[in-house]
């Protein structure tokens, strides 16, 4: 039997206030884990999601992301922790580089005010015609339109407290899966306000999704007539994310707390 150790660390991203914002582990590693044992990890860390990176030869942060279910395709905040670790850890400064199977390069930057610019591909989403049953009972409140992207379908409505007080039926909203749902409003503090639903592939609701972001700011970038939005993730957490909008890169930054340093300890 041979122990091995790795660090982890645990980050409150897309906040400057600690307990708020969206969890996330991190685990730097030297070279990659088995699947199931990344999957383990994530589970028994049991947040939204842990993020596992090897820097390869090129410079280049290989990333993957595993919710305490399955491994995600896309996740922006435990990208955002990661690059808050390489930051203030691992000693790299300047423009990081991280890449994902699904999204492809994902180009990370330091900004004022403590805040990590991170560069995703444009996700727009498009108006769904035919509305699944599951979606149309799933939530409490009728929505006044219907969208979705290649992560979600999103719900939208024209008050923010609509978007604050729906009730989703989680085992309705199940059955979209792979599809997630985005529920979301414009604001009166705020350009825009959302939640995020995915009890298919993570839980209840996320705290705070950066993924989703890639397709919100475009939606309300050309609802508003803005390419510059601040918007607020509305769950019992909260968390607050700066939107930059060109045609084919979606630029959101955010804060991050570090609530935990630590060590793995496996045998195997």
């Amino acid at each position: 039997m041979k122990l091995s150790q790795f660090p982890i660390y645990v980050i409150d991203a897309f906040t400057k206030e600690l307990f708020k914002g969206n969890q996330a582990a991190v685990v730097p590693l030297d070279s990659w884990l088995s699947e199931s044992v990344m999957q383990s990890i994530a589970s028994e860390n049991n947040l939204s999601e842990t993020a596992f990176f090897v820097r390869n030869d090129a410079g280049v942060y290989e990333i993957r992301w595993f919710s305490p279910l399955k491994e995600i395709d896309f996740c922006g905040h435990a990208t955002l922790a990661s690059a808050y670790v390489i930051f203030n850890h691992l000693g790299e400064k300047g423009t990081l580089k991280f890449w994902a199977k699904a999204v492809n390069t994902i180009e990370v930057n330091e900004r004022e005010n403590g805040l990590i610019e991170m560069s995703f591909p444009n996700r727009a989403p498009e108006r769904v015609t035919e509305v699944p049953e599951a979606l149309k009972s799933g939530l409490s409140i009728k929505p006044i339109e219907f969208y979705k992207n290649q992560q979600a379908y999103f719900a939208v409505y024209e008050d923010e407290d609509d978007v604050k007080n729906v009730v989703p039926d989680l085992e309705k909203l199940k059955m979209l899966a792979p599809l997630d749902v985005v529920v979301t409003a414009p604001s009166s503090e705020y350009d825009f306000v959302s939640r995020y639903f995915w009890p298919a592939n993570g839980g209840v609701e996320d705290p705070v999704t950066g993924s989703i972001h890639a397709g919100l700011a475009p939606f309300w970038a050309k609802r508003l007539g803005q390419d510059n939005l601040v918007a607020l993730q509305a769950s019992a957490r909260t968390g607050v994310l700066y939107c930059r909008v060109s045609e084919e890169r979606i630029f959101i930054s955010g804060a991050c707390k570090e609530y935990l340093q630590g060590c793995i300890s496996i045998t195997h």
